[in-house]
């Protein structure tokens, strides 16, 4: 557990490194993200998520077109919604974007969370609830696709997938 919290603290310190912030009204901290990041973004989790599976015994994850898109799609839906929730505004369940966006695996699960902080704040988040760590560190997952929308007020939409 101690050496999942340090690279916890090590990546967290990184991110605060690369990324733009500012405040909003309230004094909330916002984390933003161009465009131009994505890919940073993506592989920044991927790697934290393969250190804490490392950590763990469990086997290293790849990201996964399909789940990344499975990912944005879901993202954006919680933004119109205005709701942090697993099913889409059309009543689409995590399994039926997976299989929407042609996943051929088994899919396993998703973590959400609207907030305004980092991905890697996001990740200790996760981390910390015993639910969303589960599908984190389910040692059948060899897949993961990882996406967010932000809004023009910074709230930022996260949405991880996992499958095998």
């Amino acid at each position: 557990m101690r050496a999942i919290l340090l690279a916890l603290a090590a990546a967290t310190a990184l991110t605060a490194c690369t990324t733009n912030t500012g405040n909003i009204g309230d004094g909330t901290r916002v984390y933003r993200i161009s465009s131009s990041q994505t890919s940073r973004i993506q592989y920044r989790m991927l790697d934290s998520v393969n250190e804490l599976r490392a950590a763990s015994g469990a086997v290293p994850l790849q990201l996964n077109s399909q789940l990344n898109a499975a990912a944005k799609t879901h993202a954006q839906d919680m933004a119109v919604q205005n709701r942090p929730w697993h099913f889409g505004s059309d009543g689409s369940s995590p399994l039926d974007r997976a299989n929407r966006v042609g996943y051929p695996g088994l899919y396993l699960g998703e973590t959400i969370s609207e907030t305004f902080e980092s991905e890697l704040t996001t990740l200790s988040a996760w981390m910390a609830n015993p639910d969303t760590r589960r599908i984190i560190m389910d040692p059948r997952a060899r897949n993961m696709g990882f996406s967010w929308h932000q809004e023009d007020n910074g709230k930022i939409w996260w949405v991880l997938e996992t499958g095998a």
